[in-house]
């Protein structure tokens, strides 16, 4: 999942470091993740997941970190899983 996600942020993040560089969790926004890059990060890591971020996820700790984002991706996965 990290694999993707580093992809994802390469593709979407514009972050002004290679993303080679960033531990899985380093501060993203202190790398220079934008709001609107997490917003197209968000958006990308929806269709590749196949999943929807709820509202109450939708917020800066979400997207602090690689570690962050897939914690959240496994957290919408099996909150899809209960329901």
């Amino acid at each position: 999942m990290n694999t993707t996600i580093r992809d994802l942020l390469v593709k979407f993040g514009k972050l002004p470091v290679s993303v080679d560089q960033v531990a899985d969790d380093s501060d993203l926004y202190a790398v220079g993740l934008t709001s609107f890059a997490s917003v197209q990060l968000m958006l990308g890591i929806e269709e590749a997941f196949d999943i929807e971020f709820p509202d109450n996820l939708l917020n800066r700790k979400s997207f602090a970190s690689i570690a962050a984002i897939a914690r959240t991706v496994d957290q919408i996965k099996d909150s899809r899983k209960v329901a």
